[in-house]
């Protein structure tokens, strides 16, 4: 579904990236695990164009999207759930949610959809979404990002600053999206937590892969994880 190939991503004369490779499958969670400032977020913003990559290549579903607009990336079926969330507070939930909608090669999702997932959302649709909890916010942002029709889900830390029981709730929609066949490159910081939802794993440092495999494996190895996360 996805895979990236020797990239290099700069901020001005400043690299973030060097030669960072990556695959996710269709229907798989891939983690991808660092310190604060490792390139994880450098990652996605290249795969979606909004800080291209200078060199190397990234391809979905099939086809070249390096040198893509951002907007014709999410409309090959690529959706993003940013950290900050980015919910529109003016705007209700429905209004927030409904403007997201668009139809893709993958599986098409409705609101009635999101609501079987977050059954709280139903209730929160004529709300203004300046009064929402951050909980209820990541629901709005991950439920945005399935009306998008997506292949490939992009998360970036969806666990930070929630209760543990939306943090659960949060990762069981991960796997709900690999049991509907959809990709998902997860960044977090809960290490605990990604690794019981992923597939493989990779772990950045200083924007260079430092390690990939299989997530079971890094789970089970405690002083490799401790060496390579300090988890």
């Amino acid at each position: 579904m996805l895979r990236i190939d020797g990239i290099r991503t700069f901020y001005g004369e400043t690299q973030a990236l060097f030669d960072v490779s990556l695959q996710v499958a269709a229907g798989e969670v891939v983690a991808l695990l660092g310190a604060t400032g490792a390139g994880k977020t450098t990652t996605l913003r290249s795969i979606l164009g909004l800080t291209p990559a200078r060199q190397g290549t990234i391809h979905f579903d099939g086809r070249d999207v390096t040198h893509q607009s951002t907007h014709n990336i999410a409309r090959s079926g690529v959706a993003w759930v940013p950290e900050e969330r980015r919910v529109v507070p003016s705007l209700t939930v429905r209004r927030n949610l409904t403007i997201a909608q668009k139809h893709t090669r993958f599986k098409h999702w409705t609101l009635g959809d999101c609501c079987e997932i977050f059954t709280a959302l139903e209730y929160l649709l004529e709300r203004e979404s300046e009064n929402l909890s951050g909980g209820e916010m990541q629901m709005v942002a991950i439920s945005r990002a399935l009306l998008g029709s997506p292949g490939l889900v992009l998360m970036d830390e969806p666990s930070q600053g929630l209760a543990p029981k939306v943090v659960q709730d949060v990762m069981r929609t991960v796997q709900r999206l690999k049991k509907e066949g959809i990709g998902v490159l997860l960044v977090e910081q809960n290490v605990g937590a990604a690794l019981d939802v992923a597939d493989k794993v990779v772990v950045l440092d200083h924007g260079t892969v430092a390690y990939r495999g299989d997530a079971a494996d890094l789970r089970a190895n405690a002083p490799l994880r401790a060496q390579l996360l300090g988890a």
